[in-house]
């Protein structure tokens, strides 16, 4: 379907103001926000499976591949990377051909990627894989904007609810992800699809798959190409104007940090919960002499697909109810709230390296990052005019995935050089979550104090 039918209402500029779209109010109003947001969240649920297939098994290939260890997560860094670069352009095509033409570009990206990636793995090749991760931090980038496609055309009071809805997409990915994993990472799959009998490869050609069906979903979309801005409409504001404006920023900092922290944790979990199986603490009564080193880390993959399951779960389940939480309680204290689960999530993974400790802390770690990061999707969708979208979420995307890509860069550093042990790189991981949340935690606490005072002078 077009991005835009003549009989569809274009946008409208008020009285010296930009242009918007119509608002709508009331569930009747919504009902083409409703259709939307059940696209978008076939499309979170079914192509955003893939991010957490690759997730899974990209710090183990990259391991695998790589000719330092320190690099193994490279992999994992490039995708993000490549969700970071790409973000202002992906956000700018989509400001001038739709948002359906941002998709379809995004989800040929990603089979691209997984192609390159697969090939890669077929030639043993570690630069190739991480060519193929890169492009898949295309999708990654053109995937982070569904959020934002769901406010298109929801009222004012259905949009925190809406992004909610599209992030809660997310927990059947974390169903799906994991689980095709499990039966596509073996050799042998590969080699039943004639191809080499190389680990990991079965996982790659699903992905491949999964972008190729998943490109439908974007033509059932419903929503209105941007008119371009009207003499009559008030001048949008420069990059560096938005960031000085309060709100604006905390949402970014609170947003950078939350997926940043997320990232720099799970990027590791893979590879804690297998180092610490062969070293014997993550399942204390196991007897590692009494089974093949290939059957232990068959099981001890197995167990960290189970853990990152449950911290995607954590990650979207809460999302169909955050938006109820935020309209409620108000979107300050929802991430507010985050930050704090975010504490507790390093403190679990700091009390030991046994499996419960792994599902404690990842399940804690998905929980608030939801809340953190809705949240300041929230407060971002709230603080910019219909004008100004491609440019705040370009840049919001892109500062967002920066960090992201530094903390992915660094899990693996932490985890495989700063120690002798797995134990003490998971250590090192989870202590370096406070610095940030401390600086999260401050700009949240100077917003707060700034609107008493802002309050009490009016």
């Amino acid at each position: 379907m077009k991005d835009a039918l003549p009989d569809r209402p274009a946008a409208q500029a008020g009285p010296g103001g930009p242009a918007q779209l119509p608002a709508a109010t009331g569930a009747g109003g919504d009902r083409r926000a409703w259709r939307n947001v059940a696209v978008l969240v076939a499309a979170q649920a079914f192509l955003g499976s893939q991010i957490t297939m690759i997730f899974v098994i990209g710090g183990l290939a990259g391991q695998w591949l790589s000719p330092i260890a320190c690099l193994a997560t490279l992999p994992i860094s490039l995708i993000v990377f490549g969700s970071m670069t790409s973000a202002p352009w992906m956000s700018a095509l989509m400001q001038a051909r739709g948002r359906v033409f941002g998709f379809v570009t995004g989800s040929m990206s990603g089979l691209l990627g997984s192609a390159v990636a697969a090939y890669g793995l077929m030639t043993q090749s570690f630069w190739v894989f991480l060519l193929g991760s890169y492009m898949t931090g295309i999708y990654m980038s053109a995937q982070g904007f569904y959020r934002f496609a769901a406010t298109d055309t929801a009222s004012d009071g259905f949009k925190p609810k809406a992004i909610s809805y599209v992030m809660a997409g997310g927990l059947i990915s974390a169903l799906i992800g994991p689980q095709l994993v499990k039966v596509t990472a073996d050799g042998a799959v590969a080699a039943s699809l004639g191809l080499p009998p190389v680990q990991y490869l079965g996982t790659y050609v699903a992905a491949m798959g999964i972008n190729l069906v998943g490109t439908l979903f974007f033509f059932l979309l419903d929503i209105p190409r941007p008119e371009a801005p009207r003499p009559t409409d008030a001048p949008a504001r420069s990059r560096l104007d938005l960031l000085r404006t309060p709100r604006i920023a905390v949402a970014i900092v609170v947003a950078m940090v939350s997926y940043a922290l997320m990232n720099l944790v799970m990027t590791s979990t893979p590879l804690a919960v297998v180092g610490c199986g062969f070293q014997g603490t993550l399942l204390p009564g196991l007897d590692l002499a009494a089974l093949p080193e290939d059957d232990l880390r068959t099981r001890f993959v197995a167990h960290a697909s189970d853990v990152v399951s449950l911290h995607v779960i954590a990650m979207f389940a809460p999302s169909f109810f955050t938006g109820h939480l935020i309209v409620r309680f108000g979107v300050e204290r929802i991430m507010a709230a985050g930050l704090v689960i975010l504490a507790a999530a390093g403190a679990v993974a700091l009390a030991g390296t046994a499996l419960p400790n792994f599902f404690g802390a990842l399940f804690l770690l998905g929980l608030g990052w939801n809340f953190g990061f809705i949240g300041a999707t929230t407060m971002l969708a709230q603080g910019h005019a219909p004008s100004e979208r491609g440019r705040v979420q370009g840049m919001n995307d892109a500062l967002v995935f920066g960090m992201v890509t530094v903390a992915s860069l660094a899990s693996g550093g932490l985890m495989n050089c700063s120690g002798g042990s797995a134990v003490q790189g998971w250590t090192a991981v989870n202590v370096a979550m406070a610095p940030f949340l401390a600086l999260a935690g401050g700009a949240l606490i100077w917003l707060a104090v700034r609107g008493r005072q802002g309050r009490r002078a009016g």
